[in-house]
């Protein structure tokens, strides 16, 4: 086998360390999302189906569950991310449910484009954590930005996330990958947010593409139009945040006034004011913002007649 099927653990700001299980081979799925950092799909499909034995895999992660534990090393949770869409594998709920006496949490992050099937949802159940994709609510932009497979309908997705969230009762986000001059628009990230509104996640996350897409003309959208996407989910009452590709040191605060401001604005956008509280509190001055604006660290971008602070990533 030429790839890992029990990884990590990994640190994560939203699952604190992770274990991966990849429980499909490499770059089977449903999408063929221009942003993806794989590369294009090598097997598209619609198609659930058996790829592994689960109570191999399960062997698998309890070895190595039993390593960690040995070594005095914390698993927050076992988290199903394969290398193209979980939700394929018809052995998911076994997974699962045989994943569960090992104690530790469970968590699958899915790009949400089987959730119309009912035996998906009923899968999905058995997780106590779970992500599901909503780039775009609108039909053309989601074909532009995913690139499905024909026989998937965006209209299935979107009321299968809708019954989905209604009967979960673990912890269920949502995350927006957001592409330059694709999806980025405000008329998009408003249906989005207003789409999301009726779902209530408890978090929704807002991406960009930080490593090598799949295709050359993807590139992740400006700190403006990030910003403006961020304000549009507050406003719609969405607790949301980034996911930028840094994580900084989101779990704590430090005696680094630099390290603390990174992270807060890896994380969200900060008003003017409030880095300047920051300041304050830390007995430092507005030169430090300076600093790392001028080091391309930090960007600052205007809002309504504020001016807000963001984290500065690296363009692909």
């Amino acid at each position: 086998m030429s790839y890992q099927r029990v990884f990590g653990p990994v640190p994560s700001r939203r699952l604190g360390r992770s274990l991966g299980i990849n429980n499909i081979p490499p770059k089977i799925c449903t999408y063929a999302c221009v942003y993806c950092q794989l590369g294009n799909a090598i097997g598209m499909t619609d198609q659930r189906k058996e790829f592994f034995d689960p109570a191999d895999l399960v062997g698998e992660v309890a070895k190595k569950v039993k390593e960690l534990n040995a070594s005095q090393e914390s698993i927050d949770y076992l988290t199903i991310v394969p290398d193209g869409e979980p939700t394929l594998d018809l052995n998911l709920g076994r997974l699962l449910n045989l994943l569960k006496p090992l104690g530790i949490k469970l968590a699958v992050i899915s790009n949400a484009s089987l959730i119309g099937l009912p035996e998906v949802k009923d899968d999905l159940l058995n997780a106590d954590w779970v992500s599901l994709k909503v780039d775009s609510t609108q039909q053309d932009t989601w074909k532009a930005v995913d690139r499905p497979h024909g026989k998937i309908k965006l209209s299935q997705i979107l009321e299968g996330i809708q019954e989905f969230a209604r009967g979960f009762t673990g912890e269920l986000v949502s995350e927006t990958m957001l592409v330059q001059g694709v999806n980025d628009g405000e008329e998009n990230i408003k249906a989005v947010a207003s789409y999301l509104k009726g779902v209530e996640p408890t978090r929704a996350y807002l991406g960009i593409p930080t490593r090598p897409p799949a295709e050359n003309f993807v590139s992740p959208p400006t700190e403006e139009n990030l910003n403006q996407a961020f304000q549009i989910f507050l406003e719609a009452g969405l607790h949301a945040e980034y996911l930028i590709g840094y994580e900084g040191n989101e779990f704590s605060s430090t005696d680094d006034i630099e390290t603390d401001l990174l992270s807060i604005t890896s994380v969200h956008p900060m008003r003017e004011d409030a880095v300047s509280a920051l300041l304050a509190r830390a007995g430092e001055d507005f030169k430090i913002v300076d600093k790392l604006i001028k080091e391309g660290k930090l960007a600052s971008s205007a809002y309504r007649g504020n001016t807000y602070y963001i984290r500065k990533f690296t363009r692909s």
